[in-house]
């Protein structure tokens, strides 16, 4: 291991470790990003993942001897935001994503990651999902139509199954439930209807759960567990995946982007029990803790063997997170406050 790499085995212990960690390359990431020429664009960087996703590929630059550039695009309508991608040497575009004529003024480039969307508060906001979730793709599609792309979904697109299934392949039904993940179809149906429309080389990732320190599943158990409230277990089986492991193959997508696009499970390899992570947790803490509800038959669950076949297995066990965020929690390190409310089972959030 190189000085430049990070422990795996060590907790971060602040929120500048901690993004160091998850951005970090392995060697597959810088190797495909290599083999990509040009400038590379960010659209939705201001987002959970774009921090780490634009700093990923920094560092495979980096690595790699590359000087081409690295466009954030965002609204950063946050000027602290902002001031992060200037301050880390990026090129940094605020847009309106949905506005044809911001779009249009977005440089092109060889290269673009799609990580734009909206999710939380659209229950009562079908025309917001609409304008965010398939036409803001369409425009963007249709712009960076020459463009290498790998676009981010969601593994809420597929129909529940069963904990013992192994999870849904990229091949299996998509008929879920909710007004959100209907309009991810409509998202993931625009960069098909792009790519088909004009040979872009695509890959369509369908992401299931990421997991940082400072919010996703494992943090929203921890915390029940860790206040003394009951933690519900009717969607009592989840996959879930380090941020780190996921950006990395997120990146490595554009090793295998095709026409029409590649789509590619990225989550973790097991399925997990709810309620075996919060007694995990619960041992970790010193507490009792209760339970809500009764587990599921089904559950939204992805099987992600084809990605472990093309980019290896995750690097970041879920021993490892589960150590981790309860290290984190007890010593009062940040958290986002976004709960991702895995338990809603009707789709509407």
């Amino acid at each position: 291991m190189s000085q430049s790499e990070p422990a795996l085995q060590v907790a971060p212990s602040s929120g500048d470790q901690l993004d160091h960690l998850i951005s970090h390359p392995t060697e597959s990431v810088v190797q495909a990003i290599a083999a990509c020429d040009g400038d590379f664009a960010v659209l939705g960087a201001a987002g959970k993942m774009g921090y780490h996703v634009s700093c990923m590929l920094r560092n495979a630059f980096e690595a790699a001897g590359r000087t081409d550039r690295i466009i954030t695009v965002s609204r950063f309508s946050d000027p602290a935001s902002r001031r992060r991608f200037d301050e880390s040497g990026f090129v940094t575009v605020s847009a309106d994503l949905s506005d044809a004529d911001h779009v249009a003024q977005l440089p092109i480039t060889r290269n673009m990651v799609f990580l734009a969307g909206v999710k939380f508060g659209t229950s009562t906001a079908p025309d917001l999902l609409q304008r965010m979730n398939v036409r803001m793709p369409q425009l963007v599609a249709d712009h960076f139509r020459e463009s290498r792309t790998v676009a981010l979904s969601t593994g809420c697109v597929y129909s529940f199954v069963a904990p013992d299934s192994g999870g849904s392949r990229e091949q299996d039904p998509t008929d879920p439930p909710g007004d959100y993940a209907q309009s991810c179809l409509g998202r993931e149906q625009a960069f098909i209807d792009a790519s088909q429309r004009h040979r872009t080389p695509s890959a369509l990732v369908r992401l299931n759960y990421s997991i940082d320190l400072r919010y996703g599943v494992l943090v929203d158990v921890a915390q029940k567990v860790l206040a003394r409230e009951p933690v519900d277990v009717e969607t009592g089986y989840v996959n879930v995946i380090w941020q780190g492991d996921a950006v990395a193959q997120i990146l490595q997508c554009f090793s295998v982007v095709a026409t029409p696009p590649q789509i590619v499970n990225v989550t973790g390899s097991e399925t997990l029990s709810v309620r075996d992570l919060a007694i995990r947790f619960a041992d970790r803490f010193g507490v009792d803790v209760t339970f809500r509800g009764q587990e599921a038959p089904t559950a939204w669950l992805s099987d992600s063997s084809q990605a472990r076949e093309w980019f290896g297995p995750p690097r970041v066990g879920i021993d490892t997170m589960v150590d981790w965020i309860a290290q984190w929690l007890l010593r009062g390190g940040e958290t986002l406050g976004k709960p991702t409310h895995f338990e809603n089972r009707i789709g509407r959030y």
